[in-house]
């Protein structure tokens, strides 16, 4: 029963990470029908900017608070300068957010000296509960994530801008149609889905420990819960975010198995995890949330 709340607890931190990276990336991709290959390094940023914050000698938590306004004011001047230009050719804009994605990788790396930094937990430690110890640091994770999203829900459901954006996600030309100003509406998406991803990263380097390449490994796990939400609306990506959370700590936890450990090795787990996904998506063409989208 304890490896079952440890588990449980596991797979909720990680759902969390998740569920903050891809938020950011559904938002940008149901609205502009762009998927922002470089968002794995907006979440690099967010890490970044914590690190810079330690290096200068302020609170780690700090750079915790500001990483999404600077990673969503650069989003914001990434789309002024560059992807509103290539509305009209979405593939050319994904191979930019690509390009750019590449540069702010290699920078990084850069400035780095392509070295592995370990981040300390602005709140380290753990409490007990029932005799089990839980990481202070991934409960904080868990609750600012449900925090963000109930914040993003109310603003996408009660704000008349949220309501612009909501009603542009299921139809794009009806929204322009009615008056909307589609393209004030993708700068303030874009940039939101930085600040996300910058808030997701700044939150994970502490687990995950800061590298050139730490966005790149959520990306391919973003896009796969986004195929398994659909795109053209906001709960189902985050739904297929929380499946692919859940799946990646569970498979592994498969190991600890007696008989079963030594033929699921770390690479078959994640093997499972894209072997499930596309089964789903096999039986659900078009997301677990079917959208209206045209």
């Amino acid at each position: 029963m304890d490896d079952v709340v440890k588990l449980a607890f596991d797979i909720a931190a990680f759902a969390s990470i998740m569920i903050l990276v891809v938020s950011g990336l559904a938002v940008i991709a149901s609205l502009m029908g762009i998927f922002n290959l470089g968002h794995g390094e907006f979440v690099l940023l967010g890490a970044y900017t914590v690190y810079l914050f330690r290096e200068w000698g302020l609170p780690i938590w700090l750079g915790m608070l500001v990483a999404p306004f600077i990673v969503g004011a650069f989003g914001a001047a990434v789309e002024r300068s560059v992807i509103r230009r290539l509305y009209a050719q979405p593939i050319i804009a994904m191979l930019a957010t690509y390009a750019i994605g590449l540069i702010i990788r290699e920078i990084v790396r850069g400035l780095i000296g392509g070295q592995y930094y370990a981040i300390e937990e602005p709140i380290p430690g753990a409490f007990s509960v029932g005799g089990l110890n839980f990481s202070i640091w991934r409960t904080v994770i868990i609750v600012s994530t449900i925090g963000v999203m109930l914040a993003a829900w109310l603003f996408l459901t009660r704000s008349a801008t949220g309501l612009q954006i909501r009603g542009a996600l299921e139809n794009p030309a009806l929204a322009r149609a009615s008056g909307v100003s589609t393209d004030r509406l993708y700068a303030l998406t874009f940039a939101l889905g930085a600040a996300l991803a910058g808030l997701a990263g700044a939150l994970m380097v502490p687990l995950f420990s800061l590298s050139a390449d730490l966005g790149v490994r959520f990306l391919v796990q973003a896009f796969l819960s986004v195929m398994l939400g659909g795109v053209g609306s906001f709960e189902g990506p985050l739904l297929g975010a929380a499946m692919i959370g859940s799946m990646v700590p569970g498979f592994q936890w498969l190991r600890e198995i007696p008989g079963v450990g030594g033929a699921v090795t770390p690479v078959v787990a994640e093997v499972l995890v894209f072997v499930t996904a596309l089964v789903i998506v096999k039986f659900r063409p078009n997301g677990l949330i079917n959208s209206g989208r045209r």
